[in-house]
């Protein structure tokens, strides 16, 4: 089990970038969160299989349509036991 954490920098909010992640992880049956931080860019959380993490991570590296990313800093972990029993925004 991996853990996957997220910073993405560029036009990344108010253009629906945290509801396509949601969507998206949940698609791919990971848990965790995403949020709009006050700097302007988005935090992911993530956990998962690491091959799910990997194709979050590529979505993430794009964007949706509307948003322009510039940089993604990921963070990788190996963990013995989820944290997280689902996927959500927070708000």
């Amino acid at each position: 089990m991996k853990r996957l954490t997220l910073k993405i920098y560029g036009d990344v909010q108010n253009v629906f970038f945290r509801q396509n992640v949601f969507d998206v992880a949940k698609e791919l049956n990971l848990t965790g969160w995403v949020r709009n931080d006050k700097d302007g860019c988005v935090s992911v959380v993530a956990e998962g299989e690491e091959n799910k993490l990997n194709e979050l991570l590529d979505y993430c590296s794009e964007g949706p349509k509307m948003s322009m990313v510039e940089d993604v800093v990921e963070k990788r972990e190996h963990i013995k036991a989820k944290k997280f029993e689902e996927f959500k925004i927070i708000y």
